[in-house]
This record gives C-alpha cells, structure tokens and sequence, in this order.
C-alpha cells in the first residue's frame, strides 16, 4: 500500500467529510473555498485512490440495546504454521479463527496482535447475560481457541472514527 500525498485542501475535504459525510459536494466546496467541479474531482480521486474507503452511518449502540461493550484478547492454540513472516495457510487455526470471526455479529472489531494474544475483538452485546451466551457459546467453542480475557468498558471517554490529519 503506498502513501498518498495531501495537500492542504485535501486534508480539508477529509476533515469535513470524517465530520458529516452527508454534507453535499456544494457544501464541501464552500467550506474549502473551491468551485464545485474541482471539488468532486478531488473526492472522486481521494476515493479512486482508496483514502476514502466508504460513506456509513454511524449508529448509537445504547440506543439499539447494545450497551455492554467488551474488550477480549484471544489466545490460539499454538501449531506450527511455517517460517514467522510467512503467510498464514488457509488451512491454519488464524486463517479458520479469522473466517469465523467475520460471521459473529456481536464481534464488531478484530485485530490480529502481537505480544501475549494473538487477537483483540471489540464486542457489543446487550448485558453480561449476551455476554456469556456469546462466550459460552460461540467463542469458547472454537477449536482453536486456548484462552480468553476479557474488559468491560465502564465509560466512553473518547470514541471517533476520525483520523487525526496532521
């Protein structure tokens, strides 16, 4: 993946549009003192070149029930999977874990780490009791799985989606 340069006005339209990505291209263009077409050229170019993945919206877990956010590094069984920067087999318990991973719907986040686990999800869930049948019936229940720890947020100091564009 390579790196993209910004200018100053780019930087300005991603900063808008990580704000209010509804905004329409008139307003953009307003608020970074440029015509329209230029503008839409320059987002059209940010998404082309990937640095504007997708427009989502952004939903209030507590209001749809989901208030219990969770923290779980996971641990795997250890089997030996080839040299330490080869890539991992798609027969592998990372590759299997990973797949599975994709289809829990309480599971919202995934990161593959390093250090003493070896993957950190991010789950909502709508009290401990999801929490546990989660647990005790989906992710305990993976074969690859060797261990679990597990953080409750108790509260939300700071959350963005926003990427810091310094």
């Amino acid at each position: 993946m390579s790196k993209i340069e910004l200018d100053k006005t780019d930087r300005k339209i991603l900063s808008i549009l990580q704000s209010d990505g509804r905004l329409s291209n008139q307003d953009v263009a307003e608020r970074v003192s440029l015509s329209p077409s230029p503008c839409l050229r320059r987002i059209k170019r940010l998404e082309e070149a990937g640095v504007i993945r997708q427009y989502v919206a952004l939903l209030d877990p507590d209001k749809l029930g989901l208030g219990l956010l969770a923290y779980v590094n996971v641990r795997l069984e250890k089997h030996s999977e080839g040299a330490p920067n080869a890539r991992v087999p798609a027969t592998s318990p990372r590759f299997e874990f990973a797949q599975a991973v994709s289809a829990w719907p309480e599971v919202v986040a995934c990161y593959a780490m390093t250090g003493e686990m070896d993957f950190l999800l991010r789950v909502h869930v709508e009290d401990m009791e999801h929490f546990s049948r989660f647990m005790m019936s989906t992710l305990l229940r993976h074969p690859a799985v060797l261990d679990v720890k597990s953080s409750f947020a108790l509260q939300r100091i700071k959350e963005t989606t926003a990427l810091p564009l310094v």
